[in-house]
């Protein structure tokens, strides 16, 4: 069998996550310890105690970086990976470039807290929106974006399956986007309990800032091909690397794409490596005849670990 891995976003976490994994494998408490160490955080502590500081957006990137490496790691000392490609959502993918040996998890924690910072001070705290919309086709609603645009930044930022696409941009733009969205006939256009637009314009600024972060730290090609958010594509040298990572920050998460990459490659399986299964509902969507699974306890993992030996 044929399989991809890949890493969950933000949106995924919840209070409690991996509990199941850490009371079985010590290497998911020296993860933890590990990514706490360098950001000086327990985020342990805030998984199992704090809702609020588990959503704060400074908070949330490392501590999804580090629970997708855990799993992964818990899954590479079970059983033989060869995956075809790998990769993340949005904030997924530096957990994918880890994964893939292309940059330390050391160092992309303290890099991922950075980019959380960046985005957070880009906009000022309530002016910015973001919002899923449902049931509409990708072009249409591209076009309603740019029609509300007159109000204010919007724009198509997350292409998660066909019929789901997040928007983002200024409050007032994205709220009135949501009302001609559902003029269109749209099922439901949702705002989201984010407080930074990603993927958007208004990161543009964010971007070019956080660029500076990569200057004192080492990438290098990894052993599994890793396709990058903002083309579908993996990179063919570390400055293409880093470069998509910088643009990853205001440009759309073609994840339609990815997915539909990794069918084309031949593909039959997506294993989704970190709490939740977000990305497993999407392959569902994205294509029918590829099967997805999360590991999100023993007993997935149990599953995943007799599939791949089987295969």
């Amino acid at each position: 069998m044929k399989y991809s891995i890949v890493f969950p976003g933000q949106g995924s976490q919840s209070l409690g996550m991996l509990s199941d994994l850490r009371n079985n494998f010590s290497v998911v408490n020296e993860i933890f310890q590990e990514a706490s160490d360098a950001i000086n955080v327990d985020l342990w502590k805030i998984i199992n105690e704090d809702q609020e500081l588990l959503n704060l957006t400074e908070n949330t990137q490392p501590v999804m970086l580090t629970a997708g490496y855990a799993t992964y790691k818990v899954l590479a000392s079970e059983v033989s990976l060869t995956p075809i490609s790998i990769a993340g959502h949005s904030l997924g993918e530096y957990t994918a470039l880890v994964a893939s040996g292309s940059l330390s998890f050391f160092e992309a924690v303290k890099l991922v807290r950075k980019r959380a910072q960046v985005m957070q001070a880009a906009v000022p705290s309530g002016s910015g929106s973001m919002a899923a919309i449902l049931g509409l086709d990708d072009v249409k609603v591209v076009e309603i974006c740019s029609i509300a645009n007159k109000l204010g930044v919007v724009e198509a930022v997350n292409f998660n399956s066909p019929g789901q696409v997040v928007i983002a941009g200024e409050k007032k733009a994205v709220t009135s986007a949501c009302e001609l969205m559902k003029e269109a006939g749209a099922k439901r256009a949702l705002l989201l309990p984010v407080s930074v637009p990603s993927h958007c314009s208004l990161m543009k600024d964010a971007a070019m800032d956080f660029k500076h972060s990569f200057d004192n730290i080492s990438f290098q090609m990894g052993s599994e091909k890793v396709l990058h958010n903002v083309d579908a594509n993996n990179s063919n040298n570390i400055e293409e690397m880093k470069s998509k990572l910088v643009e990853q920050l205001y440009k759309p998460v073609l994840w339609t794409s990815i997915v539909q990459k990794m069918k084309a490659s031949g593909v039959e399986k997506i294993i989704e490596t970190g709490p939740g299964k977000v990305l497993t509902g999407l392959t569902r969507r994205i294509d029918k005849s590829l099967s997805g699974s999360a590991i999100i306890d023993l007993n997935t993992l149990k599953t995943t670990i007799e599939e791949i030996s089987n295969a």
